[in-house]
Formats: C-alpha cells, structure tokens, sequence
C-alpha cells in the first residue's frame, strides 16, 4: 500500500515520533508505515488520517503492483 504519510507529516512539522505517539504506535512503526513496509489496519490509517486533518483517500491508495 502507497502512502503520503510522511509527506503530509513533514508540512505539518511533526516529528515521527509526535505522529506516532499520536496515534498510539510506536516510532518504528510510524517508520516503516512510512516506508511502505508495513500495511496498517483500517483503524490504524484512520487514527493517521484524523492525526494529520486527511481523508483516507488523501494519504492511501493501493498501486497496481499492490495487486499481485
């Protein structure tokens, strides 16, 4: 799964680790989310999403190569 996480974490000034403790997961966590090696639970994109004033749709999607 694709994200802009890390982009829209960026323009809003917030450390990983204030994204992070925002949405009660750890840094690392935040991290790899960022880096697409971890795909979160709906609820979890959720918390992201609220955490960061998006829509779903604004910080997620799934690529074509995510299909396979």
């Amino acid at each position: 799964m694709k994200n802009k996480v890390k982009e829209l974490r960026y323009q809003q000034n917030l450390k990983q680790q204030e994204l992070a403790k925002k949405v009660g997961v750890t840094r690392q966590t935040m991290s790899l989310i960022e880096k697409g090696e971890y795909n979160p639970t709906l609820k979890l994109c959720l918390a992201i999403c609220y955490a960061l004033g998006k829509t779903l749709d604004e910080v997620f999607w799934i690529g074509e190569d995510d299909y396979e």
